[in-house]
Formats: structure tokens, C-alpha cells, sequence
């Protein structure tokens, strides 16, 4: 029996290594993606060079697959970048344009490239690497959590227009992973004085949070489970604290969630300090 063939965008470390790592281990023949392909080596399936801000080098990609294998039965969207905290007003238009290029525009891409190949064999799962902050409002990280509130809504409603052509959608909902996510951190390039306090404590605050989150392999777990699932859910939170914040969000009163999230990032504390700064 052949076997399944994946893709797997970002592969090249932190949750989409791990991802594509458990899917080969479980059976699948996975093809990880990243812009420099050939500076990732030893891994137990194939990288090939796709960027995924460019039609072109996602066409090619994809193409490159087929040819050889015939068939794509999953799509792991999770290639992407965050911006480092502060104020949403000091990432520039221009920034925000590129961050929306590559966590949500690079996501379309994948999908709309893929989809052809799917419709035809009439199957397909495509799995969507989101974050419990497409849930939850992110103070200053407004940005970052913009493009995965966009993936959440596009992974709803695609799910519902692609469910009858065989292929489902899922996407997946991390809280803080401890991978190298900060060295594929863009820093703010329209920094205001007035954020300098709040710029401060959150990188630390944050720094912290990430070294203690949980282990890239957790989410990888999620993934194969939403991948194998016969009737897979639409969202999967992944790790403790992500599912406690799913249900706190569906669940909890507005103003207990407001004051929650207030408490637990010290913002009252940071804009007292900045008032008098």
C-alpha cells in the first residue's frame, strides 16, 4: 500500500520539524519545506526549497511533489514569523504587510495550490498551524495575533466549502512552545517612546513564558491526531494551557477574561509606570 504523502511548510525547526519528524515515524512519506532547503540536513524525510510569499516557488514545489509521488493526502500549513512586542502602532504599514504575507497570504498560497491536486483524487487534509492568540486579544503582539485570528476564520469557512469534496480542514491552536521562535522574530521597525516600559518587560515576561512552554512535539502530536482523525474536529487546542484558554474564552463571562489577561501580562502595573514615565 503507498504511502500518505505530506507537506510540511517551516520544516526546518521548532513545530514544523517536529510535525514533519512524527508524520515520517508514523508512516508518512513528508516533504518539509523552507526557504534555504539545503542548509537542513540529517532528517528523516525529504526538504525541498519553497518560499511561500512567492506563487511561483509554491507551484514549483508542489509540482516537484506530484511529480514524483503522484499524490499530496496533507497539508501542514505552519511557516511563519512573529514581530517582537510593543505597541501595534510601531510596526509600520509596510511591516504589517509582510507579516500578513507569510502567516496568512503564504497559508492561501498552499491551500489554493493544493487544492487541485486533492479535488482530484477526491481526498485531502489540510491542518493549519494557528494559535490560541487567534482566540484571545494579544497585547502588544496585535500584529502577530491579527494574522492568526485571519487563519482561524479562513480554516472555519473553508472547512464548511471544501467538506463535500473530500477534504477537510483543521486547525491547530498552541499556546507558548519553547522552540527558536525569537530568532525568526522581526523587530519593530517604528519603535515609540512611549512603549519603551511596556517593550521591556513584555520581551522578558515573554522570554520566560516560552522557555517553559511546552515541548514542539506536543503540538506534532496534535497534528497527527488531526491528520489520522476519521471525523476530524475543526480546532484542536494544543498543550494545557491552550486548552485552558479555549475553554476560558468560549466559556467565561467577557469581563472575567478582560480582567484575566490584564492580571496575567501585569498591564495595569506597566501602563501606571509608562503615565509617568
Amino acid at each position: 500500500m503507498k504511502k500518505r504523502v505530506a507537506i510540511v511548510t517551516g520544516a526546518s525547526s521548532g513545530i514544523g520539524e517536529a510535525t514533519a519528524e512524527l508524520l515520517a515515524n508514523s508512516g508518512y512519506k513528508v516533504y518539509g519545506t523552507s526557504r534555504k532547503a539545503d542548509q537542513v540536513t540529517n532528517r528523516p524525510y525529504k526538504m525541498i526549497a519553497l518560499d511561500v510569499t512567492s506563487e511561483a516557488s509554491v507551484a514549483a514545489a508542489l509540482k516537484q511533489v506530484i511529480d514524483i509521488e503522484g499524490q499530496i493526502d496533507l497539508l501542514v500549513n505552519n511557516a511563519g514569523f512573529g514581530v517582537a512586542p510593543g505597541g501595534a502602532e510601531e510596526s509600520s504599514i509596510e511591516q504589517t504587510q509582510r507579516i500578513f504575507d507569510t502567516n496568512f497570504f503564504g497559508l492561501v498560497r498552499m491551500t489554493r495550490a493544493v487544492l487541485p491536486y486533492m479535488r482530484k483524487q477526491g481526498a485531502g487534509r489540510i491542518i493549519n498551524i494557528g494559535s490560541i492568540l487567534g482566540l484571545i486579544p494579544a497585547p502588544y503582539m496585535a500584529t502577530y495575533a491579527a494574522t492568526k485570528h485571519a487563519v482561524e476564520g479562513y480554516s472555519e469557512s473553508i472547512d464548511h466549502e471544501l467538506r463535500t469534496q473530500g477534504i477537510r480542514v483543521s486547525v491547530i491552536e498552541p499556546a507558548y512552545t519553547n522552540t527558536q521562535f525569537e530568532s525568526n522574530t522581526q523587530e519593530l521597525d517604528s519603535k515609540l517612546a512611549e512603549y519603551a516600559t511596556a517593550r521591556k518587560a513584555l520581551a522578558k515576561l515573554i522570554k520566560i513564558s516560552v522557555a517553559a512552554g511546552d515541548d514542539p512535539g506536543v503540538v506534532a502530536e496534535v497534528v497527527l491526531k488531526a491528520a489520522s482523525a476519521k471525523n476530524p474536529k475543526l480546532r484542536y487546542a494544543a498543550g494545557k494551557l491552550a486548552r485552558r484558554l479555549s475553554l476560558l474564552r468560549r466559556f467565561a463571562p467577557a469581563a472575567l477574561v478582560d480582567m484575566g489577561i490584564r492580571k496575567e501580562m501585569k498591564l495595569d502595573s506597566l501602563d501606571s509606570i509608562a503615565s509617568q514615565a
